[in-house]
């Protein structure tokens, strides 16, 4: 539950009013720490991955992990994620670049809807509501899928709604319709904006004022068209030359991203199994502070329901379905729903102002923020205090130094601080205000701090640059059990044998490609060596991502020995488990 700061007095700063501030926090908020990290675990090294195999290869239309195709996901970000570093040459930005540039994008679609919708302060409130919504901010500021399909599909309702709502032009329904488009090849539950076509379909047929149908209309059909159309830049091309390709591999390819990946993975889920409440938990959970404002909002979106009007009949009737389509499978994942919760914050903006009046609201807000604060400072204080158990996790699981846990320390004291002086400048009264400002400090000292420090442990750059001293130059270098980051940060063409192999057929290759020429290193997953690797001649390298990781070379080899199949339990695990 958010709500705009005070605007500075316009004798002091008179170019600063309400809209600036919004722009310069969100863009503070968001963009804080671009270019002070590599990517990491989870997803992020994979993405970075394929663009980078896209620039150095020129093949973008069929995306490799390493010698194998991948087709978990179309790729809508890697072209975006290689495209800005063609232009930038720095990875480190480039990779961050289309999450940050859709949140902002998100955020101009949900405050000027709320500006036509209703006024422009609604549409402010829209906007500081979805900024500071924990789940938003989080994965804006990662490199993954997630807040680039938010952006599509939330420009899809944009449009539909402007058209629908506003009766502001049909440029506006096929602009829904392309973008729904582009978020479907972006990922497949892009085409989920188009069910915003249900409730204004239901609320048309019912007689409520002010929405705006045309089936009869020939431009309506240019709709429908339109999606066709930016569907067709990715799968077009695609499967084209997918069916001439001679190779097999591209075959499997085409039948798993079209089918498996989507039908399949919906019908069939096979990971991330959750309970059909599950989705209700994220939205009391990780939408917060914004949905702290829901005991109030219930009745009051009720009697606007009863009043039939559309204005909140369309966003919560689609937020409501797209919860329902996504609790139906039993994979389950806190991002499937983020697509929702801009029209959630946009339902919520014309609430807030009244509600922020009351007694109760601004006192929950408050104590929201006073938890946070006080996490913190407990993290803070149990660091400064030498808690050993915490202090030998970090070092050991996380790849921490000693010097890095004081950083760490002070890092986490210095948050626990500017929260709480947030929260005490404000008061109770203004608790929203307190817990903005001071989830703003966060998420800035989070960005510019935090991701320097944890960017060694968590990237794996530490390891392959280290790897890279211990080899030397020229000497040629193979990866048994690798995960996207180790590839990615590797300061030479490395030899792989499959990602998705399992790690004993991985290391079988391995070992004849080290024999054939004993110069040859192999950085190797120390779970994954098994009987045929001497641990007593491998030599350590470190730790990442709760991963231990050694060299060998032939030497290490068990003479007439073969890898044998390993329980998946031994090996798996760390930070980058995820299956999406």
């Amino acid at each position: 539950m958010t709500t705009p700061l005070p605007s500075i007095p316009a004798r002091r700063a008179p170019w600063l009013g309400p809209t600036t501030l919004f722009w310069i926090v969100a863009v503070l908020v968001l963009g804080a720490g671009l270019g002070l990290r590599d990517p990491w675990p989870a997803d992020e090294p994979r993405f970075a991955l394929v663009a980078k195999q896209m620039v150095e290869s020129g093949d973008w239309l069929f995306p490799h992990r390493g010698s194998e195709l991948y087709s978990d996901k179309p790729p809508m970000l890697m072209w975006l994620q290689a495209a800005f570093y063609t232009v930038l040459r720095d990875w480190k930005v480039a990779f961050l670049l289309p999450s940050l540039l859709a949140a902002l994008g998100t955020l101009w679609c949900v405050t000027d809807l709320g500006k036509r919708l209703w006024t422009r302060r609604v549409g402010l409130y829209a906007g500081w509501a979805l900024l500071f919504a924990v789940q938003f901010t989080y994965q804006a500021k990662k490199a993954q899928i997630d807040p680039l399909v938010t952006f599509y599909i939330t420009l899809a309702n944009y449009g539909l709604l402007r058209h629908l709502l506003l009766g502001d032009g049909w440029k506006w329904w096929w602009l829904g319709w392309f973008a729904a488009g582009l978020g479907t090849i972006t990922k497949g539950v892009g085409a989920l904006a188009l069910v915003m076509l249900v409730p204004a379909t239901v609320a048309a047929l019912a007689g409520w004022p002010r929405v705006r149908q045309g089936f009869r209309d020939p431009r309506w059909w240019l709709g429908p068209v339109m999606f066709a159309l930016a569907a067709s830049i990715w799968l077009v091309p695609m499967v084209t030359a997918a069916l001439s390709h001679p190779d097999p591999a591209y075959r499997a390819y085409l039948d798993d991203i079209l089918f498996n990946q989507t039908a399949n993975r919906y019908a069939k889920s096979w990971d991330h199994h959750q309970p059909p409440w599950y989705h209700l938990g994220v939205i009391l959970t990780m939408w917060l502070p914004p949905m702290l404002a829901l005991p109030w909002a219930l009745p009051a979106w009720w009697r606007r329901l009863r009043r039939r009007d559309p204005r909140y009949l369309l966003p919560l009737a689609w937020w409501l379905l797209v919860v329902v389509f996504f609790s139906i499978p039993q994979g389950k994942r806190d991002v499937y729903i983020m697509p929702a919760l801009p029209m959630a914050c946009l339902a919520l903006a014309p609430l807030l102002p009244g509600l922020l009046r009351k007694a109760w609201p601004p006192r929950l807000a408050f104590g929201f923020g006073a938890l946070l604060a006080l996490a913190a400072l407990g993290i803070g204080i149990a660091m400064w205090t030498g808690e050993p158990a915490f202090e030998r996790k970090l070092i050991t699981d996380r790849g921490f130094t000693a010097a890095t846990v004081e950083q760490a320390n002070w890092l986490m004291l210095a948050i626990g601080v500017w929260f709480s002086a947030a929260l005490l400048w404000f008061g109770p009264r203004r608790g929203a205000h307190g817990t903005v400002a001071g989830l703003a400090g966060l998420w800035v000292l989070y960005g510019v701090l935090a991701y320097p420090l944890m960017n060694p442990s968590s990237s794996a750059s530490e390891v392959m640059a280290k790897t890279g001293r211990m080899i030397g130059p020229g000497t040629e270098l193979g990866l048994v059990g690798w995960k996207e980051q180790n590839l990615l940060q590797a300061d030479r063409p490395a030899m792989d044998w499959g990602f998705r192999q399992p790690p004993h057929v991985q290391l079988a290759g391995a070992i004849d490609w080290m024999q054939a020429d004993p110069s040859r290193k192999v950085l190797i997953l120390d779970a994954v060596m098994g009987p045929c690797i001497d641990a007593s001649k491998a030599v350590p390298v470190g730790t990442a991502n709760r991963r231990a990781w050694s060299l060998v070379d032939a030497g290490a080899v068990v003479p007439g020995c073969t890898p044998p199949e390993l329980d998946p339990s031994t090996w798996r695990g760390g930070d980058d488990e995820t299956g999406d």
